[in-house]
């Protein structure tokens, strides 16, 4: 299972880690991010790399919970 947390960052940084994280083709990937626009958009990226989302909402932060 790939990790990565981009709090703090802003796009397209959080996307190309998630990128970068995604290269090895793991069949898991949880992304922590602390702003919506990044959930949207990592989140619609991993959608168009084939994998099956979950979201978590902690507060002022969310955990992208991605399988393929």
């Amino acid at each position: 299972m790939a990790k990565i947390d981009v709090r703090g960052m802003s796009c397209p940084q959080p996307i190309l880690m998630t990128k970068n994280a995604i290269k090895s083709n793991p069949q898991s990937i949880e992304v922590l991010v602390d702003d919506n626009t990044a959930k949207n958009n990592v989140s619609r990226f991993l959608k168009n790399s084939g994998y099956q989302l979950t979201i978590e909402d902690m507060d002022e932060e969310y955990l992208i919970r991605a399988k393929k």
